[in-house]
C-alpha cells in the first residue's frame, strides 16, 4: 500500500533530502545540491508574501519510494494574472502509482488553494533547479541543474502532463581556428559606447557588494520575459548570494558597465564543482570542502549561468565581449570545456552565439503542464 504525508518532523526532513541520495548512489551522472541548502529550506517558514509550498513522501511497505514539493509563486500569478501550482524536487522510483500518488497529492493541494494549472518542474525562480532530463541521461550533470533517470518522463506523461517548454545544453569546447574579428568587434564596442568591464582588484565580498544591486537589477530586466522567472526580493536576492558565494570566482564573473559604473551588461560563470560534491552526497566535509575549494580555484569546467545584456545595449556587439572572455578561458589552456546549461529552445538569440567555439549539444530539458 502506497501512502503520502506531508513532511513536518526533522526525521521527515531527513528522510526528502536522503531520498534521492539512495536512489542515485550508484549513477555516476547524478550530482546533488548542497545538503545545508536543501536543509535549510525545508526547515523555513513555508508560506510568506511570495510563495507558499508544500513537500509530500511517497512512503511502501514502511520505505520511502518518492517524494515530490509542490509550491505557488505568488509573484508569478499576479505578474501573469494565472493561477499556477509548481512542482518541483520530484523523485520516484519506476513506479506510476507512486508517482501519480505524489502528482495527485501536489495537485490537491494546489486546487484547494484555488489553482487550475500544475507545472514543472519549477522552482520558486528561474536561478533554482529546473526542467526534467529527456535526452543526455549519460552526460554528466552540472551542479545548478538536476539529474533524472530515464524513466521519468514515462512517469510524468503517464499522469496527463504535456510539453509546455524544452530547454537545450550545449558543451563548448575551443574552436579549431579562432574568429580574430570577434575581438576586434568587442573592443570596438567598448569604446563606441563608452564602456569597460568592471575591474576584479576588490576582494570577492567586497566585488559582489560593489556590484550587486546594479547585477540583479540588469537581471530582472533581461529576464523578466523568459518562462517562469520573476523579480527576485532582496531576501531572494540574499540566498541566492549565500547559497553561491562558495564557487564564485571573481575571475569568472564579468560585468560590463557604463561611464558611471552602472552595469549594462553581464556574464556569470561558475567553476564546475559536480564531481567535488558526488562522494559526499551534497554534505560541505573537511574532505570535499578542499576538493570544491580546488575546483573553485583551477577549474577544467566551467558551468555557464547568466548572461544578459539591457535592452538599450542589445545589438550594439557587446555580445562580443562577453564570448571574447568565454574563448579566452578555453584558450587558457586551463579549462578543457564549458556548459551552457539551460538555454530555452526558441531563445535563437542565445543559440546562435555557440557557433563560435566547438560545440556538442548534449542534453534536452522539458518542463510540463496539466490543467486541474
Amino acid at each position: 500500500m502506497i501512502t503520502i504525508r506531508e513532511v513536518k518532523t526533522p526525521k521527515d526532513i531527513k528522510k526528502f533530502i536522503e531520498f534521492p541520495l539512495e536512489l542515485y548512489k550508484d549513477c555516476p551522472y547524478f550530482v546533488p545540491p548542497l545538503y545545508g541548502d536543501e536543509k535549510k529550506l525545508l526547515s523555513s517558514p513555508r508560506e510568506n508574501e511570495y510563495s507558499e509550498s508544500v513537500f509530500y513522501l511517497a512512503e511502501k511497505d514502511g520505505k520511502t519510494v518518492g517524494r515530490i514539493h509542490a509550491l505557488v509563486q505568488k509573484q508569478y500569478n499576479r505578474l501573469h494574472s494565472c493561477s499556477q501550482v509548481r512542482f518541483t524536487r520530484f523523485d520516484s522510483i519506476d513506479d506510476k502509482e507512486v508517482a501519480g500518488k505524489l502528482f495527485e497529492a501536489a495537485e490537491k493541494w494546489g486546487k484547494a488553494r484555488g489553482m487550475n494549472e500544475i507545472c514543472g518542474p519549477l522552482g520558486f525562480n528561474d536561478l533554482e533547479r529546473e526542467g526534467l532530463l529527456i535526452e543526455g541521461f549519460n552526460e554528466n550533470s552540472t551542479f545548478e541543474e538536476q539529474y533524472n533517470y530515464e524513466y521519468y518522463a514515462a512517469l510524468v506523461e503517464s499522469y496527463g502532463f504535456e510539453k509546455d517548454t524544452d530547454w537545450l545544453e550545449h558543451e563548448l569546447r575551443k574552436p579549431e581556428k579562432k574568429n580574430e574579428m570577434l575581438s576586434r568587434v568587442a573592443q570596438r564596442t567598448l569604446e563606441l559606447n563608452k564602456l569597460h568591464v568592471a575591474s576584479t582588484d576588490l576582494p570577492k565580498k567586497k566585488y559582489i557588494e560593489k556590484y550587486r544591486d546594479g547585477f540583479f537589477d540588469c537581471l530582472d530586466v533581461c529576464y523578466s520575459k523568459l518562462y517562469g522567472t520573476v523579480p527576485l526580493t532582496r531576501e531572494a536576492q540574499d540566498e541566492i548570494i549565500s547559497q553561491f558565494l562558495l564557487i564564485v570566482n571573481k575571475e569568472f564573473a564579468m560585468f560590463i558597465c557604463d561611464e558611471n559604473d552602472n552595469v549594462v551588461a553581464f556574464g556569470i560563470c561558475f567553476p564546475g564543482i559536480a564531481d567535488a560534491l558526488k562522494k559526499s552526497g551534497g554534505r560541505l566535509t573537511p574532505a570535499a570542502l578542499v576538493r570544491v575549494l580546488k575546483a573553485v580555484k583551477n577549474p577544467s569546467v566551467i558551468d555557464l549561468g547568466l548572461v544578459g545584456v539591457r535592452p538599450e545595449y542589445q545589438n550594439t556587439g557587446i555580445n562580443a565581449v562577453i564570448l571574447e572572455g568565454l574563448l579566452s578561458m578555453l584558450e587558457s589552456g586551463n579549462v578543457e570545456k564549458c556548459e551552457t546549461n539551460l538555454n530555452l529552445e526558441d531563445n535563437t538569440a542565445v543559440l546562435s552565439q555557440w557557433k563560435y567555439f566547438s560545440t556538442r549539444q548534449h542534453k534536452r530539458r522539458r518542463a510540463y503542464t496539466k490543467k486541474i
